[in-house]
């Protein structure tokens, strides 16, 4: 099961990477920050140990503007939305304004920030809202992505520069209605070529932003060699459909969609170009999958700020609650599975920016930090007693949206088999 992205992507049969020391497109090299003149408490009080003083002046300002725009244009409106399922169209200049879409990557009119600025961005955008950390998750990590890692110099120039701007909106279908972690052997949707062209048929269920994106990338199997290769399918047309799904428990701000592709014919040009098998889509997927353990620390971190706050206004007993121990000690549990994910995603996208990820690294950070973020949900719902159920005071909508987050992107199963053949040598796929 996934929402709002794909399922679990990695193909069981491939080894470990052989490349691993090489520094991947996009990764740029770390800078490190001058701290002379800063305090820790200049970080805010969820950010127990300053993580954000390892990057730049630069860097931590362009943070700052996207906590600023969250919490004054984001935070005030979110929950109406969420009842709804509908999304705030309306903020998306702001969002393109802050130029986080493809943060990491140095393709063509790209920010090139690289990978630990680009987590720290993604956490604060979820300790508002995941379903917008979602949104930009699938725009600039998955389909920037797919574009930067797979695409062609003149596909790159042709639509990262646009999509960096936000305007033009990207989509990424790789999970379909049957199969979602074996995706890698099951992939139903084909690609057969046809003259100058290739007619693409299939379904695809789950995919985030579909609903109204200008591009998705849509991966199928090709009936002539069997392999996996994407395209770039652009908005109308002709035989690709949406259905929006609905009713959904978790995310709904996310416009997930089932695209139906009937005959879609796809020109060469929009074929991606490096893309040749399976292990493209898990070259992109290494990468995102540090995107969504970034997610859920900001989820986790959200719910806490939350939590904290409310018990430091509610009173009992004419007393604060945040003045009991037994608020307290959830309290503190929350904060240290908050840091713990902070400093385990810290290092692995330094191990990015380094060109040293591997996918057992991203696999172990995604599995931990949603498992630990489920927990940490629970607690701030717990401390708020029955006010923990309203949308009013945020921390359901975390407890209910951290569901979505622990399934997709490989659930917490599947990346502990890729962790668990990296340390053994065994490979438990079956």
């Amino acid at each position: 099961m996934a929402d709002a992205r794909s399922d679990d992507p990695r193909d069981p049969t491939s080894g470990p990477d052989t490349d691993a020391g090489a520094r991947p497109a996009g990764s740029v090299a770390p800078v490190a920050p001058d701290l002379t003149d800063v305090e820790l408490t200049d970080s805010p009080f969820s950010d127990f140990l300053g993580f954000e003083l390892l990057l730049s002046d630069d860097d931590r300002a362009l943070l700052g503007r996207v906590r600023a725009f969250m919490n004054r244009e984001v935070e005030p409106v979110i929950n109406d939305y969420w009842t709804r399922a509908a999304f705030p169209h309306e903020l998306v200049p702001g969002i393109a304004d802050l130029g986080i879409a493809g943060l990491a990557y140095d393709g063509p009119g790209c920010p090139a920030r690289g990978a630990l600025v680009d987590g720290m961005v993604a956490m604060e955008l979820a300790r508002v809202d995941p379903s917008i950390g979602t949104f930009m998750g699938v725009h600039g990590g998955l389909a920037m992505g797919s574009i930067q890692l797979c695409g062609s110099d003149e596909q790159r120039e042709r639509w990262l520069p646009a999509m960096a701007r936000m305007e033009l909106i990207g989509a990424f279908g790789l999970t379909e209605p049957d199969v979602g972690s074996a995706i890698s052997a099951g992939l139903a949707t084909s690609a057969r070529r046809d003259g100058d062209g290739w007619v693409l048929n299939g379904e695809k269920k789950w995919i985030g932003n579909a609903a109204f994106a200008d591009l998705v990338i849509i991966w199928a199997r090709d009936e002539d060699d069997g392999q996996v290769k994407g395209f770039v399918v652009e908005k109308d047309t002709e035989g690709m459909t949406f259905d929006k799904q609905e009713d959904k428990i978790a995310l709904r701000v996310v416009q997930n969609a089932e695209v139906h592709l009937r005959d879609v014919r796809v020109p060469e040009e929009n074929r991606l170009q490096k893309a040749e098998s399976f292990r493209s889509t898990a070259d992109v997927l290494r990468v995102t999958r540090m995107g969504v353990a970034w997610q859920a620390a900001g989820c986790a971190r959200g719910a806490f700020e939350h939590a904290l706050r409310y018990t430091k206004a509610r009173e009992q007993f004419g007393r604060p609650i945040a003045s009991f121990q037994l608020v307290q000690d959830l309290l503190v549990k929350m904060l240290g599975h908050v840091t713990a994910a902070t400093a385990m995603n810290t290092r692995a996208s330094q191990l990015q920016d380094a060109g040293l990820l591997r996918d057992e690294h991203a696999s172990l950070c995604k599995a931990q930090a949603t498992a630990k973020m489920r927990e940490t949900v629970g607690w701030a719902r717990e401390v708020l007693g029955g006010n923990g159920i309203l949308l009013e005071h945020h921390v359901g909508r975390f407890v209910a949206d951290a569901e979505a987050i622990y399934s997709y992107e490989g659930t917490r199963e599947i990346n502990t088999l890729i962790v668990g053949r990296a340390i053994t040598g065994e490979s438990a796929f079956v």
